[in-house]
């Protein structure tokens, strides 16, 4: 019906334009009144308990939650949006793993010394983070 179908359409565009440090304070009020009005309205089973997890997570995580809006920042680091990559320069010992594989080049660094990562090239897929063989690479 109406109400499940596009009401959840607008939860998760809601929840996405969050997570991609998009968010404002009232989309979090946003949430709870969309779940409360699929809920009600719905005619089926799935629209009365799709926005269930929504109001669960905010619920017992709305401080993570304003932190996406508020800090711009994402505690469990899987909103990539919201992800910084960075090179620790102590611990880098310039293998050249993290600049070999980075699909847009953002890595930079000459051999046995401490490389540095571009924040406005990187796409933030991780890849660094993922290659580095002494753990170099910081993400916040």
């Amino acid at each position: 019906c109406t109400f499940c179908r596009v009401g959840t359409l607008r939860m998760l565009e809601t929840l996405t334009r969050i997570t991609e440090g998009q968010g404002v304070p009232e989309d979090i009020d946003l949430l709870e009144d969309l779940a409360a009005q699929v809920k009600r309205a719905s005619l089926c089973g799935l629209g009365q308990t799709a926005p269930n997890p929504v109001l669960t997570t905010i619920r017992y995580f709305r401080d993570e939650y304003q932190a996406h809006i508020e800090k711009k920042t994402c505690s469990a680091k899987v909103c990539r949006a919201l992800l910084t990559y960075t090179i620790d320069p102590e611990t880098c010992t310039g293998c050249g793993a993290c600049r070999r594989r980075c699909p847009v080049e953002a890595v930079s660094g000459e051999a046995k010394k401490p490389h540095t990562i571009d924040a406005e090239k990187c796409v933030r897929c991780g890849v660094c983070a993922d290659v580095c063989p002494v753990d170099a690479v910081v993400v916040t």
